[in-house]
């Protein structure tokens, strides 16, 4: 059970202090939006390759952005040990993953919330995790679709039938008052933006947020 709280709750002007400020963090998710995508815009290659010297904690980034089979090793190169590509913008999926392999990272595929899981169950063998939004993907601080909970469990028995060691990440309105319901569906990732950052002590929230999932160990 791992904790990745989003820095796009963070205070922007100030990105080394939010990273320490979530030290005993598993992962700093990092959302990379090109307004394209999605309809917002946040932070590209240069940002991450800065953040990549000094966090303190791994980085796994989260990219909406068209045509990541283009960009998305890149990120890998940068500094990401984990990048996450949503299944909607690849044109081969299949070899984005093993690319981002290549490059040294941890392949990732994201699905939107009306995006079934299905159609993609023979990329597991390529995949390293799957990331099931629990909001539309674009803008943090949206409300839990806790209707998502079925893929998750989908995803998570599509995995035991598959074998080997494939995490599920859930992002979208997780909080102290959802995650338990989303590792209770087989979730084992969990993004928290603003009930990390929102909180006066992150830290704390990060260790709060852990005890909860503990339970379901």
């Amino acid at each position: 059970m791992q904790i990745s709280p989003s820095i796009l709750s963070a205070d922007f002007a100030n990105l080394e202090r939010e990273l320490d400020r979530i030290s005993n963090a598993d992962w700093a998710h990092v959302d990379v939006m090109d307004g394209h995508f999605v309809p917002n815009l946040t932070i590209g290659l240069p940002v991450v390759e800065a953040l990549a010297r000094v966090t303190p904690v791994p980085m796994d980034c989260h990219l909406m952005i068209d045509d990541p089979d283009r960009w998305a090793p890149s990120y890998a190169e940068a500094g990401a040990q984990s990048v996450t590509f949503h299944v909607e913008a690849a044109g081969d999926p299949r070899q984005l993953a093993r690319n981002l392999r290549g490059a040294g990272a941890r392949a990732g595929m994201a699905l939107k919330p009306a995006t079934p899981f299905a159609p993609y169950a023979d990329l597991l063998p390529e995949l390293d995790m799957v990331l099931v939004m629990t909001v539309e993907p674009g803008f943090g601080g949206q409300s839990f679709m806790a209707d998502q909970m079925p893929k998750v469990r989908e995803v998570r028995e599509a995995i035991r039938r598959h074998g080997g060691e494939i995490w599920v990440q859930v992002d979208g309105g997780v909080s102290a008052k959802t995650i338990e319901e989303c590792a209770e569906a087989g979730a084992d990732v969990f993004v928290a933006g603003s009930a990390v950052y929102g909180a006066d002590d992150a830290a704390g929230a990060v260790e709060e947020l852990r005890a909860l999932v503990a339970r379901h160990t």
